[in-house]
């Protein structure tokens, strides 16, 4: 077999092999998980948070026409004596009108302006602001102000032109118009004898009846789109969650960035782990004596009355090193006591660095006293 067919045939293979580990991981860049803490936490720093105008729209608009129905009488009246002082003392003047006339004239009218429509544009911009609290909370920043590439390339906004949320958006749109035209007209139908008697009436009446019928029209309208609102609303929620959503590759390196590689995280503890251990080897020629199961658990203890009231634990170990600590005693001529209970019992209830607990004073103090004996009467262990 040639070179040239051998190529051919480890191309192939790979290519296979690779086909097969993509399709094999398929669903690792699937976008599954939802988005963490700190992912959401991220993003509304950016200035990306959900929030339905349709909600804020329509209740915005109640509170305007709520604020219209209650001032209205004091709005009416306002724009009454304006019209009366404009015709009895400004419109009746023999003389040319002058600046000052005129001046007067813009003055009252700002004035009657601000009368007028100063409490609702107040009322309107306070519903804004607890509305908007109320889905965003305080939130400022500047990202979304800064200039982006994607939103001024025109296949970019091609690509949003056709995207599901303009689908969205048109279907809303659509409901909007239906839920206006069926609420103006439904009452309109209702109200169909009333607006026949109206051409039998004065002017004024007619007026009232406008009045009244607009008011309760938009009111109707404005609660059918808070239903409509409350909708969007989730809606938003549920774009906004899944927007967010992360796949499980990310979620893994989101939990290294915040808690650390595991690995890293294991030789950090293999390093703590052998550091402690050599601490403890040469803390045991410090050791007073060291008792021993005999094999299996080996204690090494030191009284010491400027650091401790009670015996301590210098080094403890099982097993391999069990033995280690037994031979680092032998070779610095620390007494070793064989004593199974006992050893068993420190092993298991006393850390390192810990005094031993008052139910085994006695059984300590038995050994160092006959340890100081020991060394007293120049026997080593």
């Amino acid at each position: 077999m040639t070179n040239r067919k051998i190529n051919k045939i480890f191309e192939v293979n790979c290519g296979l092999e690779l086909n097969y580990q993509r399709f094999a991981s398929g669903g690792a860049g699937d976008k599954t998980e939802k988005a963490t803490p700190k992912k959401k936490s991220d993003a509304r720093k950016k200035g990306q948070v959900f929030q339905s105008r349709e909600m804020t729209a329509s209740l915005i608009l109640i509170i305007t026409i709520v604020a219209m129905r209650i001032f209205g009488g004091t709005i009416y009246s306002q724009l009454t004596q304006y019209i009366k002082k404009t015709f009895n003392e400004y419109l009746t003047v023999k003389d040319a009108i002058d600046f000052n006339i005129l001046a007067n004239l813009f003055i009252d009218a700002l004035m009657v302006l601000a009368k007028t429509v100063l409490p609702l544009l107040l009322m309107a911009l306070l519903a804004a602001l607890i509305v908007n609290y109320a889905q965003v909370g305080i939130l400022f920043t500047m990202e979304t102000l800064k200039i982006k590439g994607d939103r001024i390339n025109p296949l970019s906004g091609f690509k949003r032109i056709f995207s599901l949320r303009s689908v969205v958006e048109l279907l809303k749109s659509i409901i909007k118009i239906i839920i206006v035209s069926w609420v103006a007209y439904s009452y309109l139908k209702s109200k169909t004898e009333q607006v026949l008697s109206l051409m039998d009436t004065d002017l004024m009446n007619v007026l009232i009846f406008i009045c009244d019928a607009s008011f309760t029209v938009a009111l109707r309208i404005c609660m059918a789109m808070v239903i409509l609102g409350f909708a969007d609303y989730l809606y938003q929620r549920y774009d906004y969650e899944k927007n967010l959503k992360m796949t499980k590759q990310e979620v893994k390196e989101e939990y290294k960035q915040m808690e650390g590689s595991p690995e890293i995280k294991s030789k950090i503890k293999q390093k703590q782990r052998q550091m402690s251990m050599k601490r403890m080897m040469q803390d045991i020629p410090k050791a007073d004596v060291v008792i021993t199961n005999p094999t299996h658990f080996a204690v090494a203890l030191k009284y010491d009355t400027e650091k401790s009231s009670a015996p301590f634990v210098v080094a403890k170990g099982q097993d391999y090193i069990a033995l280690r600590i037994k031979q680092i005693a032998s070779d610095n001529k620390v007494q070793i006591v064989e004593n199974k209970p006992l050893a068993r019992t420190l092993y298991s209830t006393v850390d390192i660095g810990q005094a031993i607990p008052p139910d085994l004073y006695q059984a300590v103090a038995e050994i160092l006293a006959f340890v100081y004996n020991l060394k007293n009467g120049g026997k080593a262990g």
